[in-house]
């Protein structure tokens, strides 16, 4: 995990791969923390493709550093 907040816009929109370096963990970390419900996913509008709200990653990072 990164010691510095990410810097990312709080209404952005982050792939997995983008999340994942923001944070400083490997998308299988990313994963583990999906699913125990630490951080949150949404689909897009299409429901094709998952990314991480801004504020989602932020408030993650405050919870964990």
């Amino acid at each position: 995990m990164v010691a510095t907040q990410p810097d990312v816009k709080l209404d952005g929109r982050y792939s997995i791969s983008e999340t994942c370096g923001l944070l400083g963990i490997h998308r299988h970390t990313l994963r583990k923390y999906t699913d125990s419900g630490e951080i949150k996913f949404r689909l897009r509008k299409d429901g094709s493709k998952k990314f991480y709200a801004g504020s989602e990653i932020i408030k993650f990072w405050r919870n964990n550093t």
